[in-house]
């Protein structure tokens, strides 16, 4: 979700009014999806580079972060959506951590879509952990170095009760996947637009997915193999 603070300057405000309205795209985005019948929705929300922003841009993320949860507490009720988060959590400040879990643990029963909220998070630092993890096991052979597939990574990463990505989604005009599930998207289609995330709307999502829905998704395979 990439664009809030171009969208602020663009119109001269401060960056922390595209923040808040990048918050009106996360509720268009997660109701169209869930509408659609989308069963899981990964947003990047605060990277782990992101704490190297100014302190009084972080506090301000902070805080919006604090208030959206409460206030769309109901939407995700009503909508019978989970939600979920992943990254390094434990950097969160203990006020954003204690809401954020009581969220979770409100809707852990929905089931009609699981929205993921990548916090604090860094692909190559998610990797880094599950390398040092597995590495441990083998050293206290609890698993042989020999049983070492892709499954055993897949349980060691934040993402473990998560599908692959089909579909990556990046706003504002940029072209990069700076960091974001590295391991997860090796098969993804990825979409660039260049709307930024406040002005991005349900019909930008429709138009993201109609694309999706036009490639032909190979793994490998050739065209004949497929038919």
């Amino acid at each position: 979700m990439d664009g809030n603070g171009r969208w602020a300057k663009q119109k001269g405000l401060i960056r922390a009014i595209g923040h808040e309205n990048g918050t009106k795209s996360v509720r268009q985005t997660v109701e169209a999806c869930a509408e659609l019948g989308v069963e899981n929705l990964t947003l990047y929300a605060f990277s782990t580079e992101n704490w190297n922003r100014p302190k009084l841009e972080v506090e301000t993320l902070m805080k919006l972060l604090v208030s959206s949860l409460k206030k769309e507490i109901k939407t995700l009720q009503d909508n019978n959506i989970k939600l979920n988060a992943i990254g390094n959590l434990s950097l969160l400040p203990k006020k954003v951590y204690k809401e954020l879990l009581e969220v979770i643990d409100k809707t852990a029963n929905n089931s009609r879509m699981t929205l993921t909220l990548a916090l604090s998070y860094g692909s190559r630092e998610e990797l880094v952990q599950a390398i040092t993890e597995i590495s441990n096991k083998v050293k206290n052979n609890i698993i042989s170095l020999e049983s070492i597939d892709e499954s055993v990574i897949n349980k060691h990463l934040y993402t473990q009760n998560l599908p692959d990505v089909d579909l990556l989604i990046r706003t504002s005009g940029e072209q990069r996947i700076s960091n974001f599930l590295l391991w997860q998207i090796a098969y993804a289609e990825l979409f660039f637009t260049k709307v930024l995330w406040p002005d991005f709307t349900k019909q930008h999502l429709y138009d993201a997915i109609i694309d999706y829905q036009k490639r032909e998704r190979r793994f490998g395979k050739t065209s004949e193999q497929l038919s």
